[in-house]
């Protein structure tokens, strides 16, 4: 792009407190930016402050012409609202695909939402790149987040499959997952979805990222998933692992959106491999 219009695309993350996994995850993004020639910018602020802070980032974020894309890490601090910020990130550099409109846009069929977001999109992409048929399939999706779950059943509803979604108050979780053709997993109790919840053959996907202690890492702890590897490999057919399954995807997906934000800005959105791509794991048609 940069050979075309003669700049690149640009990506801002507002990292909100010293979580572990979203110092890692937002680490993992930056050198993917390196890595694919995307300008990578970071908005860092102490869990203790202000939300005002919070929409001054992202109002600085909005107006930088050079950033195409901004992402807020979630979740955020109790204290501050969530919708609020979320709804204040232009709908245009929404790549994480969070902003109420296009959110609503993913829920109603008949409507395209400008992005997606980027968790549910890799585990659609992983599913599909698997070869693995989606339609008429019972799928069990854990955890109802705003970021994983929700997204991920509103998504996998547009590729025709049969949801189920397990939550905090659900009777008898165990039951629901043994009849389930794929299990999504995003609920981040490690080790949750052991072996004796799935039915032979079953395919899962682990979006769950849990930092353990481990005084051998040199960071001080390791990343494990939802679900009990040892155990699911053991039963299922397909499982991806934590870390270095869903996470990579994930980011792929998020430096694809901001990569399509800047062509559309740019005037070269038209590209069809890129559209028909993104049709095809959306789940849209003409």
């Amino acid at each position: 792009m940069k050979g075309t219009v003669g700049h690149v695309p640009g990506l801002a993350v507002v990292l909100v407190g010293d979580r572990r996994d979203f110092e890692s995850y937002v680490r993992y993004k930056t050198k993917g930016c390196e890595e694919d020639g995307i300008k990578s910018l970071l908005a860092k602020l102490p869990g203790n402050c202000k939300e005002d802070e919070v929409l001054d980032s992202v109002s600085r974020f909005n107006e930088d012409p050079s950033v195409h894309g901004i992402l807020v890490q979630l979740p955020l601090p109790q204290h501050m609202d969530e919708e609020r910020i979320l709804s204040a990130i232009s709908l245009q550099k929404d790549v994480d695909g969070f902003h109420p409109l296009n959110v609503g846009n993913l829920a109603l069929r008949s409507w395209k939402p400008l992005f997606v977001p980027c968790a549910a999109k890799a585990c659609v992409e992983l599913l599909l790149q698997s070869g693995i048929e989606l339609m008429g399939k019972h799928v069990t999706v854990i955890g109802r987040s705003k970021v994983v779950g929700l997204p991920t059943s509103l998504l996998l509803q547009r590729h025709h499959t049969t949801v189920s979604v397990i939550h905090a108050f659900t009777v008898n979780p165990e039951a629901i997952t043994r009849e389930s053709d794929i299990v999504i997993s995003a609920a981040g109790v490690a080790n949750l979805v052991r072996g004796s919840w799935l039915k032979q053959g079953a395919v899962v996907i682990d979006v769950g990222t849990n930092p353990i202690e481990d005084p051998t890492s040199g960071y001080g702890y390791r990343l494990t998933g939802d679900v009990c590897f040892e155990e699911a490999v053991k039963v299922a057919s397909a499982i991806t692992p934590v870390p270095g399954g869903v996470g990579p995807v994930t980011i792929a997906m998020l430096l694809a959106n901001t990569l399509d934000s800047a062509k559309r800005v740019n005037g070269l959105s038209d590209l069809a491999n890129t559209l028909d791509s993104a049709k095809r794991i959306n789940g849209l048609s003409d």
